[in-house]
């Protein structure tokens, strides 16, 4: 999770959560052990996909290195996806148990700029002005 820019939120023996970086808003992930055991599949009712945004193309570019140094599945590496909005920058890969993961930038930058902000283009942002 450092990698997408997330810091522990909860850490215990038997529980573990995550939250955006920095007291940014954003969402904080809760994962928690299996009450059954049932093989998961992307194919059944539940959750199928993730996004992170990262700050720039260079970090969806770390995180596909990432992805490959640790044995991950990658579907797809980094690329444009013209089928999503403008400058829609990401790489997916699977985790462990088959979960579609995806880190994306949604702009051009491949660092940080005073100028670029968030990834989040202003159009989505919240509180913007119109």
């Amino acid at each position: 999770m450092p990698l997408l820019d997330y810091e522990p939120f909860l850490t215990g023996e038997d529980a573990i959560a995550f939250m955006p970086p920095r007291g940014k808003r954003g969402t904080f992930l809760f994962p928690y052990e299996a009450t059954e055991d049932r093989r998961y599949t992307r194919e059944a009712t539940g959750l199928q996909h993730l996004a992170f945004m990262v700050p720039t193309r260079s970090a969806v570019h770390q995180v596909h290195a990432y992805a490959l140094r640790t044995s991950g599945v990658v579907p797809h590496p980094p690329q444009e996806w013209p089928q999503y909005p403008p400058q829609y920058f990401a790489t997916f890969w699977l985790d462990p148990f088959g979960i579609m993961l995806e880190a994306v930038c949604h702009h051009v930058a491949t660092e940080p700029s005073p100028s670029a902000g968030q990834c989040l283009p202003d159009r989505f942002r919240v509180g913007r002005s119109s």
